[in-house]
C-alpha cells in the first residue's frame, strides 16, 4: 500500500491512525491493554498519522487524552498520566511511503529488470524518510501540511534532490514543469526555520554538467551553513535504462569533471571552511584517479551518498592491518600456507581493494585474493559492488580460489539477508562449494586473528553505492 504524490501530493491515509505492532511486557501501553493491532487516532485531539506523529505529540506530555481503535472494532478513549520520560512500551507500524510524481529521464528505478527485488521499484518521494534515512526528495509535491509538519516537528536535516539551480534544466531532468520544478520559496521558508538542508546533483554528461552545475554548486554556497554540504554523484545507466537523452558516464568526463571541480572546491574552503561540494567516489574510481585524503571530506556528511566510502575503507582497512601487523598475530589457515581464500567485489573498486590486499599479503601470512565480478544482472554501466547479485556471484565462483570466500555485506538489505534479485543469503551460501562470509571489518579481523569477535550490523547505504 502506498501513497501517490499528485500536485500537490495526496495526504489521505487510507487507514486512520497508526497500528501498533508490538507492546512491551510491563511498559504503560501494556498497563493500558493496549495490543497489537490497535491503532491509535489521536493524540490530545490532534490526528496521529505514523509514529513521528505520536512521539512528537507525546514528548513531554505528562497529561495525555489517547483515542484507540481497538482491533476488534470498539473505540477506546484512555486518560493517561505518567513521568514525562517514561516510555510507552509501543512499536508501530512501519510508514507507507509517498510515492513520486516525477518522471526523471535517470530515475534509477526505470533501470531494473523486472525480476527485481519488488521494493526497488518504489519511488518514495518523503519528507519523513528524508529525515529518518537521508532518502532524497525533490520537494516538487510537498504541501504547505507537510511544510508546516517539517518545520514544527524539527524534522532535520533534510536531503534534497536538487540536480541544477537552473529552472529549465532542472525542470528538463525532473520531467515537469518549470512552476513545479522552482522550490526556491519552498527552500527558503525550510531554510529560515532552521531546518538544514542537504543537496545532491546527479551529474547527467551534456545537461546539468560545465557551466551549469559550477552554477549550482555556487548557487548552492551562497545558502551555507543553512546548506551543509552538496552531493555530486554521476548517473548511472544500466541496460534497461536506455533513455537517449542520456549520455553514458566516461573517464574521460570524469577527468574533465574533477579538473573544473577542484578549483572551485579550493576556493569554498578558504571562504567557507569547508569542501561544501563534494564528488562522488564512482567519479574519482572512473577516472583512474585516486580519492582526496581524510580531511578532504571534514565529517563526512554524505558518506551513505557515496562520498568518501572508498576515503574511509581505505583508512580502517589501514588501521586494521597496522594492528594484525603489530600484535604479531598468526594467521596459519587449513592451508597450512596462510590465510587462503578470495574476496569478490565490483569491477570499479577491484583494483583499489586489490592493491590494499596486495600490501597486507606482503605484510602478513595470508594468501588473499581479490576477484572483481561483472554486473550482468544490471548491465551498463553499473560496476560498484553494491548493486551485485546473487546471480553475478554465481557466474563468477568458478573463479573463487582458496577455502573461503567473502562477499561485500552492503549487497545485502540491512534488515534482511537477501540480495537485489531478490536470492537469499542462505540459498548463494548453499551453491559455493566454500564457505562465504559477508565482509565487514569485524569478519575480517576475526578470521586475519583468530580470535572471536562481535559481528557488527552494517548499514546499508541508502544510495546503494557502496564499494567494499
Amino acid at each position: 500500500m502506498y501513497e501517490f504524490a499528485v500536485t500537490p501530493a495526496v495526504t489521505q491515509i487510507r487507514r486512520r491512525g497508526i497500528e501498533i505492532s508490538e507492546v512491551a511486557n510491563g511498559s504503560i501501553g501494556a498497563e493500558l491493554e493496549l495490543e497489537r493491532g490497535d491503532r491509535i487516532i489521536r493524540i490530545n485531539g490532534r490526528v496521529v498519522k505514523d509514529y513521528l506523529d505520536f512521539r512528537f505529540q507525546t514528548a513531554g506530555e505528562t497529561d495525555l487524552v489517547i483515542d484507540v481503535r481497538k482491533h476488534n472494532g470498539e473505540d477506546w478513549e484512555l486518560n493517561v498520566e505518567r513521568d514525562e520520560a517514561e516510555d510507552f512500551g509501543l512499536s508501530f507500524e512501519q510508514i507507507v511511503p509517498r510515492q513520486c510524481a516525477n518522471e526523471c529521464i535517470f530515475c534509477f528505478c526505470k533501470g531494473n529488470p523486472e525480476t527485481a527485488r519488488p521494493s526497488l521499484f518504489v519511488r518514495d518521494e518523503d519528507v519523513r524518510l528524508s529525515f529518518l534515512y537521508g532518502n532524497y526528495t525533490t520537494l516538487t509535491s510537498i504541501t504547505p501540511d507537510e511544510m508546516t509538519r517539517v518545520i514544527e516537528q524539527r524534522l532535520s536535516p533534510q536531503y534534497v534532490s536538487v540536480h541544477a539551480t537552473d529552472l529549465e534544466v532542472r525542470a528538463y531532468l525532473l520531467g515537469i514543469d518549470r512552476q513545479r520544478a522552482d522550490i526556491s520559496a519552498k527552500v527558503r521558508q525550510l531554510l529560515d526555520a532552521g531546518i538544514e538542508i542537504h543537496a545532491q546533483v546527479v551529474l547527467c554528461p551534456n545537461i546539468n554538467d560545465g557551466e551549469i552545475l559550477r552554477r549550482t554548486i555556487s548557487d548552492l554556497a551562497e545558502l551555507h551553513p543553512r546548506v551543509r554540504s552538496v552531493a555530486i554523484v554521476p548517473l548511472g545507466l544500466t541496460r534497461y535504462l536506455n533513455d537517449e537523452r542520456l549520455i553514458p558516464v566516461t573517464p574521460d568526463f570524469c577527468r574533465r569533471t574533477i579538473r573544473e571541480i577542484s578549483a572551485l572546491q579550493r576556493d569554498l574552503r578558504q571562504r567557507l571552511g569547508t569542501t561544501f561540494a563534494f564528488l562522488g567516489d564512482e567519479i574519482y574510481l572512473r577516472a583512474g584517479q585516486p580519492v582526496p585524503g581524510r580531511k578532504h571530506y571534514g565529517d563526512y556528511p554524505q558518506i551513505e551518498d557515496g562520498i568518501g566510502m572508498v576515503r574511509s575503507f581505505a583508512n580502517q582497512f589501514e588501521a586494521m592491518r597496522r594492528r594484525i601487523q603489530s600484535a604479531s598475530l598468526s594467521t596459519s589457515g587449513a592451508s597450512g600456507g596462510g590465510l587462503f581464500g578470495t574476496i569478490m567485489t565490483g569491477t570499479l573498486f577491484a583494483p583499489v581493494l586489490r592493491k590494499m590486499i596486495e600490501r597486507l599479503n606482503a605484510r602478513v601470512d595470508t594468501r588473499l585474493h581479490v576477484l572483481a565480478v561483472d554486473n550482468s544482472y544490471f548491465g551498463g554501466d553499473v560496476s560498484v559492488a553494491g548493486l551485485l547479485t546473487g546471480s553475478d556471484f554465481l557466474a563468477a565462483r568458478d573463479k573463487v580460489v582458496g577455502d573461503f570466500t567473502i562477499i561485500p555485506r552492503v549487497t545485502l538489505k540491512s534488515d534482511e539477508p537477501i540480495m537485489l534479485d531478490g536470492m537469499s543469503f542462505e540459498e548463494l551460501k548453499g551453491q559455493f562449494e566454500v564457505p562465504v562470509h559477508a565482509l565487514d571489518f569485524a569478519v575480517l579481523t576475526q578470521m586475519l586473528t583468530r580470535t572471536p569477535q562481535p559481528v557488527r550490523p552494517s548499514v546499508r547505504s541508502r544510495a546503494i553505492p557502496a564499494y567494499a
